[in-house]
């Protein structure tokens, strides 16, 4: 099915990069949804909060104005992003190729999306138990702290394992830029040369690694629910 000469090339890319780009798409995978969850935590909470209904409401202007900025970002295509926001990689890193480069336009492309994840978790939160802390005299912050964000962990936990997924998926789609990792082998060997071979034993290698996460994040969040205790 395949020939000698695919077969030569998939076993030195597995012996020699295979390994790196597990790495860098991992690598990818985790900061930048990390750094994200740091930017769409905060925000997240805010849109809840801050709401018109919300247990500390902000001027309606200043909401709508953060509302249209996240669906703007969210609006925009990844690899359309990706290459608005390559000049900035070259600010902060020095360069536009490579995993590092990668994170600073994945973090811009996941923070509004794990926003709106942290939104909707923490309005999963039942309204009475808020009304009861309200009741008993907690602040807004401290409702935050100690109400909304524990209630709401165990959709917090399970969206942060979706947007590692979405991330994952991401970074493959920026070796069309040179962003590393698997997807960059899947394109530039797999596809440009083409090598059918190279480019399912890679897909097939990203399908494995979403599965892990998957199966991981599955695990996490069923330890941390006390409803399933």
């Amino acid at each position: 099915m395949f020939s000698e000469k695919s077969l030569e090339l998939l076993r030195n890319i597995m012996q020699e990069e295979f390994l790196t780009a597990v790495g860098e798409s991992l690598l990818m995978t985790f900061v930048p949804t990390l750094l994200a969850f740091v930017i769409g935590l905060p925000l997240g909470v805010l849109l809840v909060t801050g709401d018109k209904d919300g247990i500390h409401p902000l001027p309606q202007p200043l909401m709508q104005a953060v509302n249209l900025i996240i669906n703007l970002m969210r609006s925009i295509p990844f690899l359309i992003l990706l290459i608005m926001v390559l000049p900035l990689s070259k600010l902060m890193v020095g360069t536009r190729v490579g995993c590092k480069a990668m994170i600073i336009p994945l973090t811009v492309a996941a923070a509004p999306f794990v926003a709106r994840l942290v939104e909707t978790s923490i309005r999963e939160v039942d309204p009475g138990v808020v009304e009861a802390a309200q009741a008993m005299g907690a602040g807004t912050m401290q409702i935050v702290g100690k109400v909304l964000i524990p209630e709401a962990k165990p959709a917090l936990l399970s969206n942060l394992t979706v947007a590692l997924i979405t991330v994952c998926g991401y970074g493959a789609m920026s070796g069309a830029v040179g962003g590393g990792g698997l997807g960059t082998i899947a394109i530039n060997y797999g596809y440009y040369r083409p090598n059918p071979l190279v480019l399912y034993v890679m897909v097939l290698a990203l399908v494995v690694l979403v599965q892990l996460i998957q199966a991981v994040g599955n695990w996490i969040v069923r330890r941390s629910d006390k409803r399933s205790r």
